[in-house]
């Protein structure tokens, strides 16, 4: 898939909720839920840390 067909199912004026799209981490980073990527209807292929697509992202070497 690339980034023209990566389309969001979610409305353009779709609102976060806090605690159950995303959260706030220890150090002060937003985090998706996992529920939130799979409402969104696609993965990024960014390794996101709840990626409930099973992305992982390879180590650079």
């Amino acid at each position: 898939m690339n980034d023209n067909e990566k389309k969001s199912r979610l409305p353009d004026d779709y609102k976060l909720i806090e605690g159950e799209d995303y959260y706030i981490d220890e150090l002060g980073r937003y985090v998706f839920t996992s529920e939130y990527l799979l409402k969104r209807g696609y993965c990024c292929e960014n390794g996101c840390r709840n990626c409930p697509y099973g992305f992982e992202k390879k180590p650079s070497v």
